[in-house]
C-alpha cells in the first residue's frame, strides 16, 4: 500500500517533539531547558509549546530546580511486554480529555489490511456516538473518517477499495460519483479537516484529521448532531491541534 507523501501539521510537531524526547533521555539527572535548546535548534518559544504539551501527557516531569526529566507515560510506552495495553489506555484518556475539550464524540481509526476499522473512541451522555446504521468499511465515501483515510492512500488503492466497496447513496448528500469523490479526496489539502455533512447520516456532521505513523494510515474525527453544526468547523480546527499527542504515542 502506498501513501501520498504529504506531511501533515501533527506530523511535524511530532518529530519535533521526538528530538526533545531524545535529548531529554540523553540525560538521566535532568536537561535545562537552555540545553535543550541548543541540542535540538528548536526556537525557545516553540520549545516551550512543545514542553507543556510533553509534560501535559506524563512524556516528560519538571523536577524542583526546572530541569526536565523523562516521565511515567513514556516508560509505560517503553515497556516492552506491556506497551500495547499501555498504549492503549494512554490514548482512550487522550480521547476522553479531548472529547470534553472539543464537546463531540471522538473516534479513532485506521486502515488495516484494505478495511476500514475504529479502533478506539470515546462518547458519553452529551456526546452521543453515530448510530452506525451502515457499516463502516462500507461507507468510506460518506464518513469523514473514511475520506480522511483514502486521502492518505494512493489513487491505486483508493480503486481497489471503491472496487470491493461501492457508493451507495446513504442521504441525498452522499457523493456516489467516483470521479467526482476522487477529484474531491485529491484536492483534500493534508493540514485540512476533512468534512461529512451529513453524508453518511441525516441530522449527524463530523470531521477527521489524518493520524499516520509510519506506514500505518490512520484518522482521529469527531461527531456532532446536526443542531450543533455551527460547531463544527471550530471543534474541527480544535481536533487539529490536539492531533499531535495522539500521534506521537502512536510513533512512540
Amino acid at each position: 500500500m502506498a501513501l501520498r507523501p504529504e506531511p501533515t501539521a501533527p506530523f511535524h510537531s511530532v518529530q519535533y517533539a521526538l528530538r526533545v524526547l531524545e535529548t531529554v533521555a540523553k540525560y538521566t539527572g535532568g536537561v535545562s531547558e537552555a540545553q535543550i535548546v541548543r541540542e535540538t535548534g528548536l526556537p525557545a518559544g516553540h520549545l516551550a509549546h512543545l514542553l507543556l504539551m510533553l509534560r501535559r501527557e506524563e512524556y516528560v516531569e519538571r523536577t524542583g530546580d526546572g530541569a526536565y526529566v523523562t516521565g511515567e507515560a513514556l516508560a509505560l510506552l517503553s515497556s516492552g511486554g506491556d506497551r500495547k495495553q499501555a498504549l492503549a489506555a494512554k490514548l482512550q484518556r487522550s480521547l476522553h480529555t479531548l472529547r470534553d475539550r472539543v464537546g463531540a464524540a471522538v473516534y479513532l481509526s485506521s486502515y488495516v489490511d484494505g478495511e476500514i476499522r475504529i479502533t478506539q473512541y470515546a462518547d458519553g451522555p452529551r456526546t452521543p456516538k453515530v448510530n452506525e446504521w451502515v457499516d463502516f468499511r462500507s461507507a468510506a465515501h460518506a464518513t469523514a473518517l473514511g475520506k480522511c483515510l483514502l486521502t492518505q492512500l494512493d489513487q491505486d488503492d483508493r480503486r481497489d477499495h471503491l472496487s470491493r466497496h461501492r457508493t451507495a447513496r446513504l442521504t441525498s448528500r452522499t457523493i456516489t460519483n467516483e470521479k467526482v469523490l476522487f477529484s474531491r479526496l485529491a484536492a483534500q489539502p493534508a493540514t485540512v479537516p476533512v468534512l461529512d455533512l451529513q453524508e453518511y447520516a441525516v441530522g449527524t456532521v463530523c470531521a477527521a484529521v489524518p493520524i499516520t505513523a509510519g506506514r500505518s494510515v490512520g484518522s482521529l474525527g469527531l461527531s456532532l448532531p446536526l443542531e450543533h453544526a455551527h460547531r463544527l468547523r471550530e471543534a474541527a480546527d480544535t481536533l487539529n491541534r490536539h492531533a499531535a499527542p495522539m500521534l506521537l504515542s502512536l510513533t512512540l
